[in-house]
């Protein structure tokens, strides 16, 4: 059993600190997390938004018409044995890659979508919230 290190060592005093996680361990998580915080008021543009799904879709996209490229040349070319196996095989490895990939970043837009619209509507509520009790 390989040892904890300080920052992770969690006394025996009740069993139910056991479950718990040491603060110090919680706010690093916080800190190293990659998603946006509520509390920035930055506002991002639709390329920062929508880059890491449309630079998926694109790849798979480009799998996927290399994958049909090979696929069509396999069955089309009269080709060695050897040659015609292995195109057999990996034409529609790519095809499969390819569009999975695509359907993934496909997906991805609409979650996007939801969560920037609760995000806004989490920043309204908090605005609303701080309005009423400022007073």
């Amino acid at each position: 059993m390989e040892a904890l290190p300080k920052g992770l060592e969690v006394e025996e005093k009740s069993p139910e600190s056991k479950d718990l996680l040491p603060s110090q361990t919680a706010s690093s998580l916080c800190i190293s997390s990659r998603s946006e915080s509520v509390w920035t008021a930055t506002s991002r543009s639709n390329w920062e938004i929508y880059r890491k799904p449309i630079v998926i879709m694109s790849v798979g996209g480009a799998i996927l018409l290399f994958g049909v490229v090979i696929t069509c040349l396999a069955y089309t070319l009269k080709l060695g044995d050897m040659s015609l196996k292995v195109l057999k095989m990996v034409g529609p490895a790519f095809l499969s890659l390819g569009l999975m990939m695509l359907v993934c970043g496909l997906v991805w837009v609409p979650i996007i979508k939801k969560k920037q619209r609760q995000r806004q509507k989490s920043v309204f509520f908090q605005n609303l919230k701080s309005f009423f009790l400022n007073r």
